[in-house]
């Protein structure tokens, strides 16, 4: 008799455990969203990096890529920084 419950007692835990990670699966919207967000760490740095340097370049007389460019290297790096620790965390 005290086999039967303790059998019956680990069956309704494993269930139990089943149903939790299927609800905690997660689904298209939340996979979407973070998504989104590793995108947006990646990109704005980039973006801010090529415009800044567009923008020094435009203050220098004559035709110079020096500053687009460097930037544009910066802000790839922190763009990768920025992604390595969202992951990581």
């Amino acid at each position: 008799m005290n086999d039967q419950k303790n059998l019956k007692n680990k069956i309704d835990n494993q269930v139990k455990r089943i149903k939790k990670a299927d609800q905690d699966r997660p689904n298209l919207l939340s996979q979407s969203v973070n998504l989104s967000s590793l995108v947006l760490v990646m990109l704005m740095p980039i973006i801010a990096g090529l415009y800044l340097g567009h923008w020094l370049d435009g203050m220098i007389e004559g035709y110079s890529m020096h500053w687009t460019l460097s930037l544009l290297f910066v802000g790839i790096v922190i763009g990768v920084l920025n992604v390595y620790f969202l992951i990581k965390d």
